[in-house]
């Protein structure tokens, strides 16, 4: 992952600008983080710990989907059952504290999570992690965090390409885009299938992922002042799966192979969005509708489908005289209404209306702030209001400090709500989970040739909803007393060795405990990842290898006598090659796994083995 200047600013170019969330303006905005705020901040100035995985290391490491790229980032934890189902989460939060967005527009609709199977990185612009309560920024469900991925949008003049690759299955993508002086339009499409393995480990039936993306982008001034941009993504996805042996005298036969059971996705999501400039560009509104539905389809279940839309205005104003996107201090105003249901109960809806304020100030002493504040009037539960607070200071040297603290929620779920079925009654009355914590840490550069950042984060959960008993086979919902503590160390580093041969690292340590003092599963206590890539054939040419430990991971026996016991520790081995046959064609080839490691992050459930790539990547 990157997180300074020197890999970032040929990624923040107009056309990722104009519709990158959550400001999707046509203009140049350096080195930004544009998912830090209600509107992008400049990356020097920018408190909170985040990192940025671009295209570009995306290309040279050889990683073909989201999940992957994620494994690499500190203070991630990617648990995958088998390989249709990633979980992700932040700083040893539950997944469905993590808010996972696709060009700012939420990717999960209703009160599901995302999961990131088969979502690959063809199209992928930039995938920005931002760590720590975002709820100021992107309301309930970014209690631990934001992941936003950014797909790719049209750059200056008309291009065409693509790229092919067979090995455990094949990806095919294609795009064309153009831009012109006044706008520009992309459209792309990608059909993937990863051939998969048997995730019983039983060497039986492969259980695959095929998905089909068509994604369309555009934006177009029709003033000097009124712009107006559209984003549309389309994907349907085929899974197969194992079932589950709740009799299973072992892990080994909990998960069983299975032929005959699949499931399918189908999701459609985007994002209409005016911005009208007033006063030079000091002052800009703009409106955006943003809409998710995705429907979901398993073989033992009945077809979900679940909708989310919202309407948002934002109001921008540059303090200082100068226009908003160059401004040093700004103040942002956001509107919000919201709305999400799920057809499985004609009850399950919720609507919330949100009034979100931001100031942001950069001085000319190395010091910058950022702060926010957020009201969540909600008409099904309790009320909800959060707070954020950054700074960043520079010293002489280079040397950055960063520091944050805030507040997050995530909102009770419709079944916890609503429930009325298998001696189960909903709670009306609940409240919102929360989540307060702070960070702070430094930045250090390496002689001019890279970055080491060091953070220190401690986050309490409280008002947990937990099951409660109700009564001899009845159960219902309640917030739980006492706090969830999660406390660790992120470490991510870069250097350029030499002008051929770049190296990277990361590092999470996690502590994560229940009220009780019992640990928290599927959050390894200790993530290292260390990377080198090599420029060869006089430039023409980059290999990357990547090694990557886990270890003291825990999860839940669902089977026998349900005690919570360690993952075995695992050491995995991906290497990457890529050569231009020309300046527009370029040969690519991985192995991932390489040395066949047994690899597991959900009890039961077995690794991918070693599997071999080759392909082709053509952009003109």
């Amino acid at each position: 992952m990157t997180k300074r200047s020197s890999l970032l600013a040929g990624a923040a170019t107009a056309a990722l600008a104009a519709t990158a969330a959550p400001a999707q303006e046509a203009f140049d905005l350096g080195e930004i983080i544009v998912s830090g705020g209600l509107t992008p901040v400049p990356e020097e100035t920018y408190g909170r710990s985040a990192s940025v995985v671009t295209a570009d290391e995306i290309e040279r490491r050889g990683i073909t989907t989201v999940a992957e790229a994620l494994r690499s980032v500190p203070g991630v934890s990617v648990s995958s059952s088998g390989g249709n189902s990633s979980q992700v989460r932040l700083r040893g939060g539950e997944a469905n504290h993590t808010l996972i967005l696709i060009d700012g527009v939420e990717a999960a609709a209703g009160d599901t999570g995302y999961l990131l199977s088969g979502f690959e990185t063809g199209e992928v612009e930039r995938i920005e992690v931002l760590r720590g309560p975002q709820s100021v920024y992107y309301g309930a469900n970014a209690s631990s965090g934001v992941i936003n991925i950014i797909t790719r949008k049209a750059e200056p003049g008309t291009h065409y390409g693509g790229s092919v690759e067979f090995g455990n299955g094949h990806s095919v993508t294609g795009f064309v885009s153009t831009r012109g002086a006044r706008g520009g339009v992309r459209l792309s499409y990608t059909d993937s299938r990863d051939d998969g393995f048997d995730y019983s480990g039983a060497d039986g039936e492969d259980d695959s992922v095929e998905r089909e993306t068509l994604r369309l982008s555009g934006d177009f001034a029709v003033t000097d002042d009124v712009t107006l941009g559209l984003t549309f993504r389309r994907a349907q996805e085929t899974s197969d799966y194992d079932t589950a042996d709740s009799f299973a005298a072992t892990a080994d036969g909990y998960i069983v192979d299975d032929p005959v059971p699949f499931g399918t996705r189908d999701e459609r999501a985007g994002e209409i969005w005016a911005r009208y400039e007033m006063l030079g560009g000091r002052l800009t509104h703009r409106l955006a509708y943003q809409l998710t539905d995705n429907e979901s389809d398993y073989s033992y279940g009945t077809p979900i489908e679940t909708r989310n839309e919202s309407f948002k205005y934002r109001l921008s104003y540059g303090l200082d005289g100068r226009p908003v996107d160059d401004a040093d201090q700004v103040v942002n105003v956001l509107l919000e209404r919201q709305s999400d249901s799920s057809d499985s109960n004609p009850d399950y809806d919720r609507q919330t209306t949100s009034v979100a304020l931001e100031y942001r100030g950069t001085f000319d002493n190395g010091l910058s702030l950022q702060a926010g504040l957020r009201h969540d009037e909600n008409e099904t539960f309790e009320d909800a209001t959060t707070w954020t607070l950054g700074t960043a200071y520079e010293l002489p040297g280079g040397v950055r400090l960063h520091a944050s603290a805030g507040t997050g929620v995530v909102n009770p779920s419709y079944f916890e709500l609503y429930a009325d079925a298998f001696g189960y009654s909903g709670n009306p009355a609940l409240s919102p989970e929360t989540n307060r914590g702070y960070d702070i840490g430094v930045e250090v550069p390496l002689a001019g040739r890279g970055t080491i950042d060091v953070t220190y984060f401690d986050e309490t959960l409280t008002d947990e909803i937990v099951e409660v008993a109700t009564g001899p086979g009845a159960f219902s919902f309640s917030n739980q007393d006492g706090d969830s503590e999660r406390r660790g160390l992120e470490v991510e580093g870069e250097m350029a060795v030499t002008d051929t041969l770049d190296l990277r690292m990361s590092y999470t340590y996690l502590d994560a405990t229940e009220p009780d003092g019992s640990v928290e599963i599927r959050r390894p206590f200790h993530e290292i990842g260390l990377g080198a890539t090599l420029a060869t054939f006089g430039g023409r040419g980059t290999v990357s290898a990547d090694l990557r430990h886990v270890a003291g991971a825990y999860d839940d026996r669902f089977f026998g006598d349900y005690s919570t016991v360690r993952l075995p520790d695992y050491t995995t081995v991906d290497v990457a090659a890529r050569y231009q046959l020309t300046d527009e064609v370029a040969l690519t080839g991985r192995a991932v796994n390489l040395f066949d490691a047994d690899t597991v992050d959900v009890l039961g459930y077995a690794g991918r083995p070693r599997s071999f790539y080759a392909g082709f990547d053509a952009r003109w």
